[in-house]
């Protein structure tokens, strides 16, 4: 009999393609960006997108209470400093449009042109608990194109965006999504990565 976990290949996952997007919310206090890469649009008529967001992420219980969002789609001149801001430290304990003077729709929230292609205004029509995340399902209320630059992806992130990490000397293990090292000769088995918030599944040994 083939036992379970011979049977899914956690890889094959990373095979379906994603697109990476600064997530711009206001808690009514100050605004935060956070990024995202589950976004689809899953439904025409009437027009309405889907977005996935860990519930560990503070933009997420902002969301819950203002049931609305801004999508900013990365576009793929994004720097590594712009996954720095808004992937790797927390709204809660960082104002990250500090000093700035930022663009806003008519929602009122953050609308990015730097580095990104698009945005999409959304106004929260539903909320489904998947566990670990919340997927918000929205209905579109503005949207504008600012460049023809293709839409950065997780693959051209892995590629060509995130720092390849130096392999020490001591045995060690790099997170396979924003690049985080932990040292130690094993990786524990409930290992949360400090940066990203993914599981030990997603660290791979250094050679």
């Amino acid at each position: 009999m083939t036992n379970e976990k011979e049977k899914i290949n956690l890889s094959a996952l990373f095979r379906i393609g994603y697109g990476l997007y600064v997530l711009t919310t206001n808690d009514g206090r100050k605004d935060n960006g956070c990024i995202v890469n589950s976004v689809m649009q899953v439904t025409s008529n009437p027009l309405r997108v889907a977005v996935c967001v860990n519930k560990q992420n503070y933009s997420c219980g902002t969301i819950l209470e203002t049931l609305k969002m801004n999508v900013n789609c990365l576009s793929v001149d994004a720097t590594f400093d712009v996954f720095k801001r808004f992937g790797f430290q927390s709204g809660k304990t960082v104002d990250k449009f500090f000093g700035e003077t930022p663009k806003r729709s008519e929602n009122g929230l953050v609308v990015m042109s730097e580095f990104c292609n698009a945005f999409i205004s959304l106004a929260v029509e539903q909320t489904i608990d998947l566990g670990t995340h919340n997927m918000f399902v929205c209905s579109v209320e503005e949207a504008a194109v600012f460049s023809d630059l293709d839409t950065l992806t997780y693959t051209e992130y892995q590629k060509n965006v995130k720092p390849k990490p130096v392999a020490p000397k001591k045995k060690s293990y790099v997170c396979k999504v924003c690049g985080y090292v932990f040292e130690g000769e094993e990786l524990p088995p409930d290992f949360i990565c400090p940066i990203c918030k993914h599981d030990a599944s997603a660290f791979e040994l250094m050679k």
